[in-house]
């Protein structure tokens, strides 16, 4: 039984961790934090939190875990205030998309990296975001990548994956520079794949009628380009090297099958989209 959290940045991904503490009877206090006073008393209201607190210092004060879960883009700013008031007996966790990024911003503040500091992602969310948004069921069978350095304490770690594993997660380990070339292929070129599209599409001059007649698979296809604008510019920028690495890939097999449809290369583009098919459905199956 955890004995306080404290939540920093009480959204989607913190406040469905929250609803889902609450819900699985894991933690006796939840302290939510933020500088906006406005969203933590929304919060507050949901019963997501059981205290707000706008300072940070008083927020963390006797906490056993400290999750910041604020955008990527945040998250340097709220670790270097961390580091003024955080004991080293609180473990210091996050739910970042990005890991190079966050654990370098960690060292940055801190001087090195804690032992204390388990750097973690829930594969997780949907394209709303805010604490209104927040379930208690968001976590149950997904993934938790936990990323932690060298020095990183194994019981920092068993707590954090005990924290996870109570909402339902499947916590599973890997560097951080691996993690952020797989989620850069997975999660960070798709999205980007399909902000691009709507934009182009919402360029074109007939675009009132392409979406107008837009099916089910455009829909499907460009839910994710309904996600926050801001968070997913700030995880493209923090993770650019990989981002550019799977994206330099993707074009020169993109390039492929303009030539193939150009060329009516029919068994190319049967061969491409027959490969797809097995890969996606394995994928699914799994």
């Amino acid at each position: 039984m955890i004995n306080r959290i404290c939540i920093v940045g009480v959204g989607l991904i913190g406040g469905s961790l929250a609803r889902a503490l609450k819900s699985a009877g894991a933690c006796k206090e939840i302290v939510g934090t933020s500088r906006n006073r406005q969203h933590l008393q929304t919060a507050k209201d949901l019963n997501v939190i059981d205290r707000l607190e706008t300072s940070l210092s008083a927020a963390v004060k006797d906490a056993d875990i400290v999750v910041v879960a604020v955008p990527v883009g945040a998250m340097e700013a709220v670790i270097t205030s961390l580091a003024t008031c955080l004991s080293e007996k609180t473990v210091l966790t996050d739910v970042g998309s990005t890991k190079c990024s966050v654990i370098e911003a960690v060292e940055n503040a801190f001087g090195q990296v804690p032992t204390n500091f388990v750097p973690a992602h829930p594969i997780a969310g949907t394209e709303k975001t805010g604490v209104e948004a927040a379930v208690d069921d968001l976590y149950k069978g997904r993934r938790v990548i936990i990323t932690p350095v060298e020095s990183t304490s194994r019981d920092a770690i068993a707590q954090i994956q005990s924290m996870w594993e109570q909402v339902g997660a499947e916590v599973t380990q890997m560097t951080a520079t691996h993690h952020d070339e797989v989620l850069a292929a997975t999660s960070h070129l798709p999205h980007l794949l399909a902000y691009s599209l709507v934009d182009t599409l919402s360029h074109m001059d007939e675009k009132t009628e392409i979406f107008k007649y837009a099916a089910g698979g455009f829909r499907d296809f460009t839910r994710i380009a309904s996600s926050d604008p801001t968070m997913w510019h700030d995880i493209c920028l923090a993770n650019a090297d990989a981002m550019l690495a799977v994206l330099e890939k993707f074009s020169g097999d993109l390039k492929i099958l303009e030539r193939a449809i150009r060329d009516k290369d029919s068994q190319c583009l049967l061969d491409v989209f027959q490969r797809a098919k097995k890969s996606r459905d394995t994928f699914c199956n799994e």
